[in-house]
């Protein structure tokens, strides 16, 4: 089970994202798992496995929302990077180590709950 001590450990900035939840325990978790359970996930990788530049920008900036907003840092740092460099493109270029850094953290992140 996810706990805020877990997150914490993960490097979420906990007392952020509880206050943004009005320090609600239960309903900042169940939003964490919300955000983690994000089809953006599988959007985004599919879109750069595409080499669909705008899909993959939309997916991402999606994501950087839900994730600085429950201050998921691990996870809110490679999506704002991603977001920034996919931002205007036509092309994806070379964005492989971000992707990976991204379905890394998110594997760890959904770890947690186990």
């Amino acid at each position: 089970m996810m706990t805020v001590e877990a997150l914490k450990n993960f490097g979420a900035n906990t007392e952020e994202g509880l206050s943004r939840c009005m320090n609600n325990e239960a309903f900042y978790l169940r939003m964490v798992g919300m955000g983690l359970g994000d089809p953006n996930f599988d959007r985004l990788k599919t879109a750069v496995e595409a080499g669909d530049a705008k899909e993959a920008f939309e997916a991402a900036h999606a994501l950087k929302g839900v994730m600085g907003n429950l201050s998921l840092t691990p996870l809110y740092v490679p999506v704002s990077e991603l977001t920034e460099q996919l931002r205007g493109k036509k092309e994806i270029g070379d964005v492989k180590e971000l992707l990976d850094e991204v379905l890394t953290q998110i594997e760890k992140a959904r770890a947690l709950n186990d």
